[in-house]
């Protein structure tokens, strides 16, 4: 396994804070101004059995803090967590290893205005795998190990409808989805399988792209989707294995391999070899000619392990390490409006703030 450190061009302050419960997830709020920043946290109290949703605030402060804003209790523990990201219209969906949806419309205060919720059964049975609102917040879409696969919307803005979209009879288990545009999504599934939706086209998926690339590997998972604004055509993964590839929609047939799977360099590009939970494309950079960058080439993404690591992986160079820790590093978030600041959540209760300098 070949990685590098952040060069010496790339300076970090890493701040580590300790919590009193297990951290499912973490999402950074759309800032509602300048000088507002906020954080939220799926959480669990593993003595009490107590699964909760808290609001902290993010002052500007040296070393950084996290305050308590608001909080609210569920019933049950958070699988899936996203973010509108229109600061205009602040949604939090949260889905949940029972089957429930909840919606949480905020106001500028970061306080919750209003809850919507889907009760367990309606959308799934068992688990929802993945819930990811659209940038709008109009519509989020959800996914199961069940096979379902289902769009969820406020309708007249005072109640959910929802529909189902797709049922596989459990023939296929879901466990990504990620939105493309107001109309499309791609999901994941077992043995490193995805699939492209098109609402204006029902009955099934219009594209697929079957996980036989890695023999090896057809018990693999993909873990985790993300979709460029500017290349909806490419749809990056990240899943089993240390395992990190993108599909491109315009050459279906094979992945363009970023990590883990693969024999020569790409082998030795993997900066980790364990489940890669999360992958988001990473919008820091200081290349003068972005650009210029081809459309055909993969642009740089952010990953976090089970085995502790959070890096940066670029396609044809070897992964810059950010973090190493002796434990799982389950979930991170990219600030969008400072894209420098990074957020994560580590196994052994802890929240920890990267700056990128």
């Amino acid at each position: 396994m070949a990685t590098t450190e952040a060069p010496p061009s790339q300076s970090l302050q890493i701040q580590r804070l300790p919590q009193s419960q297990y951290i499912d997830a973490v999402r950074f709020l759309p800032a509602f101004s300048a000088l507002d920043r906020f954080a939220v946290l799926a959480l669990f109290d593993t003595h009490s059995s107590t699964p909760s949703l808290q609001i902290h605030s993010l002052p500007k402060s040296t070393p950084p803090s996290l305050n308590l804003q608001s909080s609210l209790s569920l019933s049950s523990r958070v699988s899936s967590l996203s973010l509108s990201t229109s600061p205009h219209k602040p949604l939090i969906a949260a889905s949940t290893f029972s089957g429930s949806l909840h919606i949480l419309l905020l106001d500028f205060n970061a306080s919750v205005q209003s809850e919507f919720s889907v009760p367990e059964k309606s959308l799934h049975f068992g688990a929802i795998s993945c819930v990811d609102l659209q940038e709008s917040g109009v519509e989020c879409v959800t996914v199961g190990e069940d096979g379902k696969v289902n769009l969820v919307g406020f309708g007249d803005g005072s109640r959910l409808n929802y529909r189902r979209v797709w049922d596989s009879d459990g023939l296929v288990s879901f466990t990504a989805a990620k939105w493309a545009s107001p109309t499309e999504f791609a999901t994941g599934e077992f043995g490193f399988g995805l699939q492209w939706w098109d609402m204006r086209k029902p009955g099934g998926p219009v594209s697929q792209f079957k996980g036989n690339w890695a023999q090896r590997m057809t018990s693999g998972i993909v873990h985790s989707i993300d979709i460029h604004p500017s290349r909806k055509h490419t749809c990056l993964a990240g899943g089993s294995s240390g395992t990190i590839f993108a599909w491109d929609l315009r050459w279906q047939q094979e992945p363009i391999i970023l990590s883990g799977v693969g024999t020569g360099d790409v082998a030795t590009h993997s900066p980790c070899e364990s489940e890669v939970w999360e992958v988001k494309y990473d919008p820091y950079t200081r290349t003068s000619n972005f650009g210029n960058i081809s459309s055909s080439r993969i642009l740089p993404a952010m990953i976090c392990s089970e085995d502790g690591i959070l890096a940066v992986v670029e396609q044809g160079e070897a992964p810059t390490e950010l973090m190493a820790e002796p434990c799982a590093i389950n979930s991170f978030d990219i600030d969008r409006q400072n894209p420098a600041d990074v957020i994560c959540s580590l196994e052994w209760e802890y929240i920890a703030i990267l700056r990128r300098l």
